[in-house]
């Protein structure tokens, strides 16, 4: 056939730049066709040379698209859609070896035998087919060319180590799937390529690795077909594939043309095996490096000179004989099976007329089954097509329409969207037929609409489960040791190069939850380097920040604004807590140091502000003595002592050290010594929070609310709790010391063993009705003795006496700190002569007794003089109730009642569990009156220096 122009075959190895070659010789023509092996390397082909001279001269022709301009010169296609006798001056097929493929084989045979360029044809493929070429093309030129790059064989390596710019190939969707998750969990994701996808579907998939958003590229077997990807390694995951028919070992030369992706131009490539594969043997990676292979014996074949009289004599012209040696007919084809099966329908058989008829049916029979259905299924679809094209003529478009619309649908996972593509690339195929629909350019287009959208979606599945942009973009920063930038928002996440990593809690970075333990640590690396100078940026800004943004919780945490930046750790001293801060590792000792030394300051300062009256009595100089170990032991106990734990050094105490100590706001309360001040709320929740960490609590217990004068009495409180948070139980509830201080001044005026009622006064600054406030006198140890009795009308108040009531001795005000406290008075108004001692409540000093007569209750004379009318009988008295109180001391306390005042509701005791009040007493018989006598004036020693009203009872007993 030298006639028709020079014919070449170009053979040697992959990466020899063949492909390249044809090109540039078709352009060198004016007319030109190349046919491809693949759809996606036509596709390849077609932008190439659309970039180089315009798409008004290329057309691009597979089987499911049609792109052809009304100037076109070059025509790119694959080699089944190659136009037949066009007088091109050029004409290339690539890939030819598969001339011996058991599938497509036949087709390729036909183009090495039929198809000419006018002025020149190139045959491009494997050196394995010089003896055959040569025995099959008369006048054929060949040109040998080199592998511009060494391939060498570099074993097994592990899936999760792949090198950088690898291709891992499988031989089945469900092995490429898994591989790619693996990837995606180890290295960021793989970007997947595989024969069944779309061009723009595998185009974007490409991009993903071509840009370096993935390093590893996962594969079928498709890439081996002439695509050019930037590929240094190439592993196999698997040696066997399915080949339509059977498993089978893949042979030396399929191996070879896969491996040959591995190094692009002058780049040197490797190949090896992964995953289950097991090594190469020997010989064959020595056929693969040295590119030497069995030559090709047999091609397929199939007759092309085809009869169309009836069905019977296409179906034997198909399956004629060939006597060429070089030649095998080929197996029976997917089209020639449906040919049989179609034309033995009864219905289909009886609309065959003539050679039209049967020409139509075989190019109905030629779709190919891109749904992968069962045979049967894809049988009846061809003969729906056949009966239209018969019938009308045509595939009515509103059935085609509705066909389309079914598919037409971007929802669903991975599988769905590649089953709508490979359905609409059966309606893309049909629109591409001449005459089959009415408006080819319409279908066309609204095909190769869905077609698209499904693409898309397909990619966007296809990144979401097996890419992990936000790994992949940090590891190839990481990777090019470039400055990562780091982001934090107000809400403290974290970004870097735009990937959400984590969140900033204060120093602390907590990487997002969400990422997998494969993937934590890229997210750590790229954080630690990112976030290194906004540490310190953070940590320049918290060191300057004012007290006011700072804080510390009820538990000893310490907070920079709603950040957890530290904790409070017991120190040497209760008022020298240490503040540990919360630093990550990978700041740096730097920002560690600065925001510790902050937060020193911070607590530093808020001791010395709110323990400032303690702090100013402990470096008093003018203290000495006794008075300065007393202050000592205030210290110690934060500014509250229970007065049982100090009963002897406040004996001890003269006036003078006594003066001393009130000058720092102490008061020596009957119950409780304390500096009223500490009372505050502040004061007292950070005293909480010092005393837990002397004491070593897992658990601090929280601050009582401010301004409430009682509270409920916890179960089981830590020893020592309620006096250090201004405290003392009794019953059900437990009162503020300040108030019990102010109550037991109101105690001291009434009868406590012949009893009294509750006064309105006791009511109100205990703010609790009668039955709470009989509890709690209960729990301060006295009797309440309920009863009933007839209302009676108030009866008006007598004229105030001249002489004023004591005053509260050294209690502060209604609620601590926030008013000033009552003026001591150190010697209390001297009460009229008439008016009898009462015996005091509990705890006051034991020194202090007078005779004392009881008088009647109030309410019993306001009985006798209550109107008669009151008392009618034709009228229901209104009852009241009242509670009548007496001091009540047990007798031989066991030893678990002997609790001090900071437990849980026990009663006030003195020593030997005797009551501290008026010592000697017998205990009031309540059926007839009892007379009091002073004690001996030998015991005017033991009056309680601290209790200036037990003084002044002493003086009266003396003019008496």
């Amino acid at each position: 056939m030298s006639d028709q122009g020079r014919i070449v075959a170009v053979l040697g190895p992959t990466n020899t730049g063949k492909t390249h070659y044809a090109i540039e010789r078709m352009l060198a023509h004016r007319t030109g066709v190349i046919g491809l092996p693949l759809r996606l390397l036509a596709r390849e082909v077609y932008d190439r040379l659309v970039a180089l001279r315009g798409p008004s001269v290329v057309a691009l022709v597979t089987g499911e698209e049609r792109i052809v301009p009304p100037r076109t010169q070059y025509w790119v296609c694959t080699v089944e859609a190659m136009p037949q006798g066009n007088g091109s001056d050029f004409l290339a097929v690539d890939e030819i070896q598969l001339c011996a493929d058991p599938e497509r084989g036949h087709v390729f045979t036909d183009r090495l035998l039929h198809a000419r360029g006018l002025h020149e044809t190139l045959f491009l493929g494997a050196d394995t087919m010089r003896s055959a070429i040569a025995a099959l093309v008369p006048g054929v030129q060949f040109m040998r060319r080199e592998r511009f790059s060494e391939l060498t064989y570099t074993g097994s390596k592990k899936i999760s180590r792949m090198v950088p710019r690898a291709a891992i190939v499988g031989f089945s969707v469900e092995n490429v799937y898994a591989i790619a998750e693996l990837l995606r969990r180890t290295r960021g994701g793989a970007a997947v390529v595989m024969g069944a996808l779309s061009p723009r579907t595998r185009n974007a998939q490409v991009d993903l690795y071509q840009n370096g958003d993935v390093d590893v590229l996962v594969a079928t077997d498709a890439i081996g077909m002439g695509l050019n990807l930037d590929i240094r390694h190439v592993a196999f995951s698997g040696l066997r594939k399915f080949d339509g028919r059977r498993m089978r070992d893949l042979m030396p030369n399929e191996l070879a043309q896969i491996a040959g992706r591995a190094g692009r131009y002058t780049e040197p490539g490797t190949f090896g095996v992964t995953g289950e594969a097991h090594p190469l043997d020997d010989p064959v990676v020595e056929a693969i490096s040295a590119h030497r292979f069995a030559p090709v014996r047999k091609l397929q074949w199939r007759n092309t000179r085809l009869e169309f009289g009836t069905v019977d004599r296409l179906i034997a012209s198909l399956q004629d004989h060939t006597q060429n040696e070089w030649l095998s007919r080929a197996r029976e084809a997917d089209d020639l099976m449906a040919l049989k099966a179609i034309s033995g329908q009864a219905d289909v058989a009886g609309r065959i007329s003539g050679a039209q008829d049967v020409k139509r049916l075989w190019d109905v029979c030629r779709i190919p089954d891109f749904r992968g259905v069962s045979h049967a299924e894809h049988i009846s679809l061809l003969a729906g097509i056949f009966d239209y094209l018969h019938d009308l003529g045509r595939v009515p478009d509103d059935w085609l329409a509705r066909q389309v619309k079914r598919i037409d649908r971007s929802d669903g996972d991975i599988d769905t969207l590649s089953k709508r593509l490979a359905y609409i690339r059966t309606w893309t195929y049909v629109a591409q037929r001449k005459g089959w629909v009415d408006d080819e350019s319409h279908w066309r287009g609204a095909t190769r609409a869905v077609e698209d959208r499904l693409s898309d979606a397909l990619h966007e599945r296809l990144t979401q489960r097996f890419v992990d942009r936000r790994t992949s973009v940090l590891m190839r920063r990481l990777k090019q040791k470039e400055s990562l930038v780091a982001e934090v928002n107000d809400k403290g996440e974290v970004t870097v190069e735009g990937q959400f990593v984590g969140r900033l809690e204060g120093f602390r970075f907590r990487q997002d939850a969400s990422a997998s333990a494969d993937e934590a640590k890229t997210l750590q690396q790229a954080a630690v380097v990112a976030l290194r100078p906004e540490f310190h940026l953070r940590a320049d800004r918290f060191y300057n920040a004012p007290d006011t943004e700072f804080d510390y919780t009820e538990q000893g945490g310490l907070m920079w604004g709603d950040q957890a930046v530290g904790k409070l750790v017991a120190g040497a001293d209760a008022l020298k807590p240490v503040a540990e801060a919360f630093v990550d590792d990978d700041a740096g000792p730097e920002v560690m140091q600065k925001v510790q030394r902050r937060l020193q300051h911070f607590i530093d300062r808020k001791v010395a502000t709110l323990f400032e009256p303690l702090l100013a009595m402990s470096k008093d100089e003018a203290l000495s003595g006794l008075a300065r170990g007393f202050a000592f032991r205030m210290v110690e106990a934060l500014g509250v002592l229970p007065r049982p734990d100090v009963a002897g050094d406040v004996k001890a105490l003269d006036q003078d050290a006594r003066g001393l100590l009130r000058k720092h706001g102490v008061r020596f309360g009957q119950f409780t010594i304390f500096q009223h001040l500490l009372l505050k709320p502040a004061p007292t929740r950070l005293r909480l929070v010092l005393w837990g960490l002397a004491k070593g609590l897992d658990e601090f217990p929280e601050s009582p609310p401010p301004g409430l004068v009682t509270i409920p009495n916890a179960e089981d409180p830590p020893a020592g709790y309620y006096t250090m948070s201004g405290y003392r139980p009794a019953g059900a509830r437990a009162i503020r010391i300040d108030m019990l201080e102010r109550l037991a001044d109101m105690l001291r005026q009434q009868d406590t063993r012949g009893g009294f009622e509750a006064t309105a006064d006791m009511l109100s600054i205990t703010g609790m009705t009668l039955e709470q406030f009989a509890d709690l006198m209960g729990g301060l140890g006295y009797k309440a003795d309920r009863g009933e009795r007839v209302k009676v009308k108030a009866i008006p108040a007598p004229a105030a006496s001249d002489t004023p009531d004591p005053a509260p001795a050294e209690v502060p005000g209604e609620t601590p700190g926030e008013t000033p406290p009552d003026t001591p008075q150190e010697t209390p108004v001297t009460p009229p002569v008439e008016t009898p001692p009462v015996a005091p409540p509990p705890e006051m000093s034991p020194e202090i007794s007078a005779d004392t007569t009881p008088e009647a209750p109030a309410e019993a004379a306001a009985a006798d003089i209550a109107p008669a009318e009151e008392t009618a009988a034709d009228q229901s008295p209104e009852m009241e109730v009242f509670y009548t109180f007496a001091w009540a001391p047990r007798r031989r306390p066991s030893q678990q009642g002997q609790r001090r005042n900071d437990g849980g509701g026990g009663k006030p005791r003195g020593r030997k569990g005797k009551p501290q009040g008026k010592p000697g007493g017998k205990p009031q018989r309540k059926d007839k009156p009892q007379n009091f006598s002073a004690r001996p004036e030998r015991k005017k020693d033991r009056i309680d220096p601290d209790n200036p009203f037990a003084q002044a009872l002493a003086g009266l007993k003396d003019k008496s």
